[in-house]
């Protein structure tokens, strides 16, 4: 009987997209990046083993936006129709003060129409599984949970790709622990609501701030940032007499489903996102960021894109150079975006918040 803890992906046929060169690949971590990064490298040729830390992986439904940039990625990794499967489009959001007066529109529209295509949300459930249903489709690939990794350098492989997230690994042992987490004094509590609530965008408070997308039909995805100290008792209490359906939200799901997570990101930001022999970082072990600008999935996904189109255009023997390319194309974009998100989030949460309001009230409509 196959172990649930070691598992082979598949048994389809070997695909070589690349120049004939393949080699092998461990990625450290089955999380989004990884997952793709696995899928982009298995589609080049190479052999992929895939080690991951927990027992199973999670399926908690919080929702991810995934920007145009991010699905032309998935496109190019043969992923783009399953994303459509289960995406929803976020139109018409609104950024409003507590009373529900609206302070602005995000630039969502803009963004559609410049692309072609609207920003999705898609559910992590569904995402996970659609990237497990690719492995599945292009087989080989050996997929290992319960694997807590110790050295990095003892890993048996060509390329070794750390998607371990903020407290990865293969970053402290190939780069230091000089960029290390980083917190900021702020919890953010995500979960589902059953119903759909038909206003979606961000609330901004005084020092919190509560946000709500839709997911798919019938239910809303929201999520609410507050002081560390705030428990889940006290969250509905943050939240009282702000505009509806902000407490109906709260007041209708059961805390015991929602999901409590401190915001951190990394800083400072790395030199490098790869050490120039046979390692690269993807994802959140590459440039954790806070939540803000909803785009830790959308770098990620670009990350395993960017990293597995090199290492395919110059196979095994080329690596070095892959490395290279992938951090000149990656490292400064998405360091930009992670400093945009902090700077967002000191934003959001002021303690005084008339000059931020009246600010975003002059931004373009």
């Amino acid at each position: 009987m196959q172990n649930e803890r070691d598992r082979q992906v598949g048994r389809g046929t070997r695909h070589n997209d690349g120049p004939g060169d393949p080699g092998t690949a461990v990625v450290v971590g089955a999380g989004v990046g990884g997952l793709a990064t696995a899928i982009g490298l298995r589609r080049a040729g190479w052999e992929v083993r895939v080690l991951e830390r927990r027992t199973a992986l999670e399926r908690y439904g919080t929702a991810f936006g995934i920007h145009p940039t991010a699905q032309a990625a998935l496109d190019r990794l043969g992923l783009g129709e399953a994303l459509q499967a289960r995406a929803v489009p976020y139109r018409g959001a609104k950024i409003r003060r507590p009373d529900g007066t609206v302070l602005a529109a995000p630039p969502l529209e803009r963004i559609e129409r410049k692309a072609g295509r609207p920003e999705l949300l898609v559910s992590r459930p569904h995402l996970i599984d659609a990237l497990l249903a690719e492995l599945d489709r292009l087989g080989g690939v050996h997929l290992a949970y319960g694997q807590r990794l110790t050295d990095p350098d003892g890993l048996d492989a060509d390329l070794v790709v750390g998607a371990d997230g903020i407290h990865s690994a293969v970053r402290t042992a190939r780069f230091g622990a000089r960029s290390r987490v980083r917190t900021l004094g702020t919890v953010a509590w995500i979960g589902i609501a059953g119903f759909e609530a038909g206003v979606y965008g961000e609330t901004w408070g005084d020092g919190r701030f509560f946000g709500m997308t839709p997911v798919e039909p019938g239910r809303t995805n929201w999520y609410a940032a507050v002081p560390a100290a705030t428990t889940a008792d006290g969250l509905r209490a943050a939240f009282a007499g702000w505009h509806d359906p902000v407490p109906r939200i709260l007041a209708d799901t059961d805390p015991a489903t929602w999901i409590r997570y401190g915001m951190r990101h990394l800083h400072p930001a790395l030199p490098a996102f790869v050490d120039g022999r046979r390692t690269a970082l993807v994802g959140d072990a590459a440039h954790a960021m806070t939540p803000n600008l909803g785009q830790g999935a959308c770098t990620a996904l670009l990350d395993a894109e960017a990293l597995t189109r090199a290492v395919a255009a110059h196979g095994r023997a080329g690596l070095p150079a892959a490395l290279r390319a992938y951090d000149a194309e990656r490292r400064r974009s998405a360091q930009r975006v992670a400093l945009g998100s902090r700077t967002l989030h000191r934003f959001v949460t002021a303690r005084r918040p008339a000059l931020r309001d009246a600010l975003v009230g002059l931004l373009p409509g």
